[in-house]
Parts: C-alpha cells; structure tokens; sequence
C-alpha cells in the first residue's frame, strides 16, 4: 500500500482466561501493520468486529473509500456487518472459504502477540487479559515494536515519517 487508510484487515482470536475465553478482534492497516481499532468480549459476534472497526473509523476519519479484508467469517458476512460498510464508504473484500493466507497480516499480528505476551499464560480474569492486551497493542506493538515491512520502524513511527515526507514534497 502507498498510502495509509487504503486497506485494513480485520479478524478475531481468542485468549483463555480462568473466568472463560475473551475474544479480541483488530483491525490492521496495512500500509504500516498499525492496529487502527480493536475490540475485546466474552461473545464472538458481530459487534465485536463493528467495535473494531467503529474505533477505526473514530480514529482514522478516513476520507476516501477504505477496502476492509476479512475472512468468511458469520460476524462479517451478515447484514449487520454488510450494512455498516456500505453506511460508513468501506469496501469489503474477502478470503476464498479455507483459505487462511488471504489474511495473513491479521494472522501474523496474532501470532506475535501469543508469542511475545500471551505465551503459556492463563489470566485470571477477563479484565486481566484486556489490561494486558491493551498494553501489547497501544504501549508497545503500535509504537515500539519495529517490523520489516514498515522499514524496520514502529507502524506510528513508519506513518509520521510518511506524513511528513508529505509535507516536505
């Protein structure tokens, strides 16, 4: 991607905790891998993933369509979910059925997440999860955790030096 708020991913995992699963959904830009929204529950629905996105949107206010890539998953392919993109100028665009390398970006976030902070851990309690969680994504993925795909930089650092090559030119 060239440009920020071209394509966002969305998907959904789960964590295990002692009082029950807590389930996260994100929403990733993919043109700096940063987590634009994100959304955690005790209920896989669709209103985990609106969440999500409704704190993309909130965030980013982008001002030209936005293709959002998901899975085939029942959260984002029924009316609800349909309805809010066609509402808000987002554009969806899906995985072929089984085919989990369409989504890859939102899969390898998850993966380094379990790997680099849930790792053989159980939590308590759902609150101790989102605190965590919340942590990982906001304290360090978004802003310290560097990628090679972002040249080496954080997503908020790779997006402000975007920014201002901008303003430069």
């Amino acid at each position: 991607m060239a440009e920020p708020n071209q394509s966002w991913v969305t998907d959904i995992t789960y964590i295990r905790t002692h009082g029950g699963w807590l389930y996260l959904a994100v929403v990733v830009d993919l043109f700096s891998r940063q987590v634009v929204g994100w959304s955690m529950g005790s209920r896989i629905d669709t209103s985990l993933v609106l969440d999500a996105l409704l704190m993309a949107l909130w965030r980013r206010q982008p001002h030209a369509p936005v293709m959002v890539h998901s899975d085939q998953g029942c959260q984002f392919t029924g009316h609800e979910w349909q309805t809010f993109l066609r509402d808000h100028n987002l554009v969806s665009s899906m995985s072929r059925r089984g085919n989990c390398h369409d989504n890859a970006v939102a899969e390898s976030f998850f993966q380094l997440l379990k790997r680099e902070r849930i790792r053989r851990r159980v939590y308590t309690t759902r609150d101790d999860a989102r605190a965590d969680i919340f942590n990982y994504i906001e304290m360090f993925y978004n802003s310290q955790r560097r990628h090679s795909s972002a040249a080496g930089l954080s997503p908020v650092e790779f997006e402000q030096r975007h920014s201002q090559r901008l303003k430069s030119v």
